[in-house]
């Protein structure tokens, strides 16, 4: 087996361009496997390899104590490892073809609620400088808008419709929805684009850029929005797509449809919009345990 899995690392990379990363990751799983096989059915053919021996290396890895996720990765490689294997005529049958892998836990979507919202944005933590204005409308419209990091680098000027009161963002596969924006988000953009104009030289047609002009990068958008959250201890996570969760959460725990929701956000299929269900109900469990006398 062990020829069989150098000369299927090879076709991943000079075939398939896998990264070296992935080619390690994939090495180690099946090496992991064979060395199993090898332990416990020492001398086996590959075609003899069956479904039960696959299922006996699934409970091999739990019993380590690896999680569902990891386990889960592992058969992805094998899998993978079966269908090179069927296609260039190794094996006949792929005993994988009925393995389900362990159920992994979907965690909770982490937020910000309202209150903390508001110390974050303290117009006390900001002054009038356009980087400080800058940083503020960032974490605004987030929160605001619930839109995705690399759509909020790639809003440009004439993205913005201040008469109907709009923002036009694009999403993945380029595919461009309209938000409606309140006056006082309006307010902000304009007074923080009075600031741009005046300190940076040259514009390059982007609402948010750098003292430089230029658009900017996803890591900095990063930092930016890590630094504010972290002012949060009870917060887990501290990046850009947590304002995207709680724009959501905040929406549908206010009586918004759902469906309303799934447009705002951009979502191409409802069942991505439905976790944020789950998490409201979380602290409606949270509000109704603390209240009722008898909870």
């Amino acid at each position: 087996m062990t020829q069989l899995i150098e000369k299927y690392l090879r076709y991943l990379r000079y075939e398939r361009n896998y990264s070296p990363h992935t080619e390690i990751s994939y090495s180690e799983d099946l090496c992991q496997f064979a060395e199993f096989v090898n332990q416990n059915h020492k001398g086996i053919d590959l075609r003899e390899i069956d479904s039960d021996i696959v299922r006996l290396w699934v409970v091999s890895l739990l019993e380590l104590k690896l999680s569902a996720r990891t386990v889960n990765r592992k058969l992805s490689a094998l899998k993978s490892f079966y269908r090179y294997l069927l296609r260039v005529g190794e094996v006949e049958n792929n005993p994988l073809k009925k393995i389900v892998g362990p159920k992994t836990k979907k965690p909770f979507p982490s937020f910000v609620n309202y209150s903390d919202m508001k110390k974050v944005l303290s117009e006390e933590d900001f002054d009038c400088t356009f980087l400080s204005m800058r940083d503020r409308l960032i974490l605004e419209i987030f929160y605001v808008t619930g839109i995705r990091r690399a759509e909020l680098i790639g809003i440009k000027d004439v993205d913005i419709d201040f008469s109907a009161k709009i923002l036009q963002v694009t999403g993945k596969r380029n595919k461009q929805r309209l938000i409606p924006v309140s006056d006082a988000l309006l307010n902000m953009i304009a007074l923080y684009m009075s600031a741009r104009n005046r300190d940076v030289k040259v514009l390059s047609g982007y609402l948010f850029v750098k003292e430089d002009g230029e658009p900017l990068y996803p890591m900095l958008v990063h930092r930016i929005v890590n630094e504010r959250l972290a002012w949060i201890p009870t917060l887990t996570k501290t990046s850009p797509h947590v304002l995207r969760h709680s724009f959501a959460t905040g929406m549908l725990n206010n009586g918004a449809d759902i469906n309303a929701v799934k447009e705002l956000l951009g979502h191409s299929s409802l069942a991505s919009t439905e976790v944020y269900t789950h998490t409201s109900f979380e602290e409606l469990k949270k509000i109704y345990n603390k209240a009722h006398p008898r909870a």
